[in-house]
């Protein structure tokens, strides 16, 4: 009897790079278009915003690559392991699992309603790839098919608790999946997916986050994997910062030290010239690539000082803003930095030997003339 030939992913229906493979044109947005833009979200959708569950977006489980993938990956951190092992098809992949997602958020969404929820889970073939931003011909329902055979075929032995239970036993990313409808074609309508014990129980115990829309644009399993952990780990805070090394083991990167710095560096390179990195700012200080929330008071002071020193303002350190709060309590700082740079430029934009200090006496005399604290 022949070997079976692992299934080709379908690379052409989610234009991504692969975690070893770099285009290096920067030139192009590095999110997908979106393609569904007057039906994106529609009717039952339009509630069901993008959930994943916590476990998943900690650790490593799918893999970076859009070839297939036939190694079994071991990963432990602390007390926890995990341990994937793929099927003759390969490893399930970060795109995959928006199958997952998907599931996900519709169980949130009835759950939410009061409505029942099960663990099988029915859905529309259309829905999914236009909710996923994904094209819909006829080769996109056949890549629906083989992510599919990929979920069901991979197998997780964890010890990760869900839904307050630790699981010591192997499983799969879904339980099993059957074509309910089909066209005269053969192309599928409807489809019913058992989720796994370990993403129902996660289910139930509301251990899911909500991802940002355009994550199913980015383009990068990488990028999409580097959002995963920036969500679940910096999630409102101003910033959260990890070592390349912690980083790539906890991508589940296959590339050499050097490779993945190259390929990280490229996203935060793209990040600051296109922004287009949801939620999240991606910097590189020292050994650590850093995540600023985009809604943080940390980011818009850092993007104040970068916009003053490309206008030929006075630079201000990003962390001078936080003394200057502490300086002038209850005031506006981000007001008092651009009334400072009036007076400045109406004293003739004197030399400053340091900015900071000056901007910092300004903020100290104000305070002293007119306290807001103590008002």
């Amino acid at each position: 009897m022949a070997k079976e030939k692992p299934a080709q992913p379908q690379l052409d229906l989610i234009e991504s790079d692969t975690e070893d493979t770099d285009r290096g044109d920067h030139s192009r947005s590095p999110l997908l278009p979106t393609r569904h833009e007057s039906d994106l979200f529609v009717c039952d959708i339009l509630d069901a915003v993008p959930k994943a569950d916590m476990a998943s977006m900690e650790h490593p489980i799918f893999s970076l690559s859009t070839k297939p993938d036939l190694n079994i990956r071991k990963y432990q951190h602390g007390n926890v392991f995990v341990e994937v092992a793929p099927s003759v098809r390969g490893m399930a992949t970060v795109h995959d699992r928006d199958i997952l997602i998907y599931c996900i958020s519709q169980t949130i969404a009835a759950l939410n309603q009061g409505r029942p929820v099960a663990q099988t889970v029915r859905m529309k073939a259309w829905d999914f790839l236009v909710a996923t931003n994904r094209m819909t011909n006829g080769e996109a329902y056949e890549g629906l098919k083989s992510a599919l055979e990929r979920l069901a075929g991979t197998r997780i032995s964890t010890n990760v608790a869900t839904g307050g239970q630790e699981v010591f036993e192997n499983f799969g990313l879904i339980e099993g999946s059957k074509i309910v409808r089909a066209t005269r074609d053969g192309r599928m309508q409807e489809v019913e997916i058992k989720l796994a014990d370990w993403v129902f129980n996660a289910i139930q115990a509301k251990e899911v986050l909500t991802l940002h829309r355009d994550y199913f644009r980015l383009r990068k399993p990488l990028e999409r994997r580097m959002y995963e952990l920036a969500r679940k780990h910096c999630g409102q805070q101003p910033s959260w910062a990890i070592s390349f090394e912690i980083l790539q083991k906890k991508c589940g990167s296959t590339s050499t030290s050097r490779e993945f710095r190259r390929l990280v560096k490229t996203i935060v390179k793209q990040d600051e010239e296109h922004h287009h990195f949801p939620d999240y700012a991606i910097d590189i200080q020292d050994e650590n690539v850093v995540f600023t929330n985009r809604r943080s008071a940390k980011f818009k002071n850092k993007a104040i000082a970068a916009a003053g020193a490309s206008t030929g303002e006075p630079k201000i350190d990003a962390d001078c803003f936080a003394k200057a709060r502490k300086a002038a309590p209850g005031y506006d700082v981000q007001g008092l930095f651009h009334e400072w740079v009036s007076w400045w430029r109406d004293s003739g934009s004197p030399e400053l030997k340091s900015p900071n200090a000056a901007f910092l006496a300004f903020c100290k005399k104000r305070h002293e003339r007119a306290p807001l604290s103590k008002r």
